[in-house]
């Protein structure tokens, strides 16, 4: 029985296919697409184990994308996975300090979006040819910093689509920055929004929730989707890099098969600790789901409370991918926990639309016990980058500091010391200026292409081909607006 996808907001439960789910990115009703049922990994950990990357994510990706053949299949993670990453591995675990990293930066732009943002326009575009869709799919993302960029080297110049990429003027690192307004392709185009992510995010789902807006494209020729973590296509290919993990684990002799392990992971937005869970309801063998939150704790007070509040100041960090106060995929975990009743579901998010929070029952509340939540402060992430570096050399990013440090605060509090692996979301590259000033604060002085090339020297690493060739880059995208604009700025580059 292939997995369907139903919308987390419809209480008729209408199923679509997963090339539909992946086509559309939202629901006519707003909700996010989640599967009939979580299928069981059919192949045993120990077979696991003797795979490539491309291998394990094909186990995977077949389980969920029940209408794509084999060979569609094979050919979206073959054309994903290939000379874009610079280990063969892929996602490598390297061990540090009691835990081990599972590296996920080593795509195009150097972030974890790349692992499945990689494969998203293969997928999309299988999708349409699936659909006999004729329309040019129109890929419309927030971003608060690393998603746009890996999306826009994902989708650039390919052919049917174009990207729209919204970003907080002042909210990303420099660097990040830089990587989203060098981006080359006739099909991109990036605009920095005078407010936060929230804004940019609630902006981008107004229209997909615009209908007149839908017509309006139709007319001309576009439709929307979308290539954050709200689109199932986007979320699916992250869960395979937890089975690699695992799988690696056992090929390494670290574990045995079954034993469980810890997974800790710097959450924003929630769709990177949905994967690991969605892996757990697989039936990998994961005991605690760690969420790892920075100074915007939304996520850390609802874990401790039941109650989600972002009624609160919105912080800018040195881990800007975690500066969120709406978790947009923690509607998918809220719908599971309330038994997949969508009416449930429907009722608090639309109590967090009117008034900015939701209480869960104890009964859901019983049902989140594998997750623990903490938060580290910027002094704790930046202590973390010091301590990992003084004590083992190994250089992490600030949203790795941010789990690094919760996972230390994890372990003290429950003396728990299973084998762990910590979800490193971005390059060290990315946040140069964040990372070697905690390291020392003397470097803060220097320019951020000087401590670029300062961090290569001091982690023994080479500076990646992402950060060199953004050195001399032209910036092709200038466009600035408020944040009532965003509408009109997508018309006036469609041209309608």
């Amino acid at each position: 029985m292939a997995v369907n996808y139903v919308s987390t907001r419809d209480v008729n439960k209408a199923e679509i296919t997963a090339s539909q789910a992946i086509l559309k990115g939202l629901a006519d009703d707003g909700g996010l697409f989640v599967p009939t049922e979580v299928p069981k990994l059919d192949v045993p950990v120990e077979k696991l184990a003797e795979m490539t990357y491309q291998e394990v994510a094909y186990e995977v990706l077949k389980l969920f994308l029940g209408d794509f053949t084999e060979e569609e299949l094979k050919h979206c993670i073959n054309s994903a996975y290939d000379s874009k990453f610079d280990t063969e591995e892929i996602a490598p675990l390297v061990y540090a300090d009691g835990a081990y990293y599972l590296e996920l930066f080593h795509g195009a732009t150097i972030a974890f979006k790349d692992m499945a943002l990689s494969i998203l326009p293969h997928l999309m575009i299988t999708s349409a040819r699936k659909n006999n869709i004729k329309n040019d799919i129109v890929i419309l993302t927030a971003t608060s910093g690393d998603t746009g960029k890996a999306a826009l080297a994902g989708f650039a110049d390919v052919e049917g689509t174009r990207i729209v990429v919204f970003y907080p003027k002042n909210g990303v690192s420099a660097i990040q920055e830089r990587q989203m307004v060098t981006q080359k392709g006739d099909n991109t185009h990036v605009v920095g929004i005078k407010g936060n992510f929230d804004q940019a995010q609630t902006g981008v789902k107004q229209m997909f929730n615009d209908k007149a807006l839908a017509a309006e494209l139709d007319a001309a020729g576009f439709q929307f989707s979308s290539a954050n973590s709200i689109n199932i296509g986007r979320l699916v290919p992250q869960i395979a890099y937890y089975v690699y993990a695992y799988s690696k684990l056992i090929a390494e002799e670290k574990i045995a098969a079954g034993e469980t392990i810890n997974v800790v992971v710097p959450t924003g937005n929630f769709g990177n600790i949905l994967a690991a869970y969605y892996a757990k309801n697989m039936g990998l063998p994961i005991a605690k789901l760690i969420c790892a939150s920075n100074e915007n704790k939304v996520l850390y007070d609802f874990f401790t409370t039941g109650e989600y509040d972002k009624n609160r100041e919105f912080i800018l960090t040195n881990s800007p991918s975690m500066d969120i106060l709406i978790s947009s995929n923690l509607e998918r975990l809220i719908y599971h926990i309330a038994g997949d009743d969508a009416a449930k579901n429907s009722e608090l998010m639309e109590s967090l639309k009117t008034t900015g929070k939701y209480e869960i029952t104890e009964d859901m509340k019983a049902k989140l016990d594998s997750f623990y939540g903490n938060y580290a402060s910027e002094q704790e992430t930046g202590d973390a980058i010091k301590s990992l570096y003084e004590k083992t050399g190994y250089i992490i990013d600030t949203h790795t500091g941010v789990a690094s440090y919760v996972y230390n605060k994890y372990k003290n509090e429950t003396g728990d010391d299973k084998t762990t692996v910590i979800a490193s979301t971005a390059s060290p590259f990315k946040f140069t200026r964040a990372v070697m000033g905690a390291i020392d604060p003397a470097y803060e002085k220097e320019e951020d292409f000087v401590l670029v090339d300062k961090l290569s020297d001091l982690g023994k690493v080479a500076v990646p081909n992402a950060i060199e060739e953004i050195r001399s880059a032209e910036v092709r995208h200038d466009t600035v607006v408020e944040v009532e604009d965003m509408c009109a700025e997508v018309k006036r580059f469609l041209g309608i």
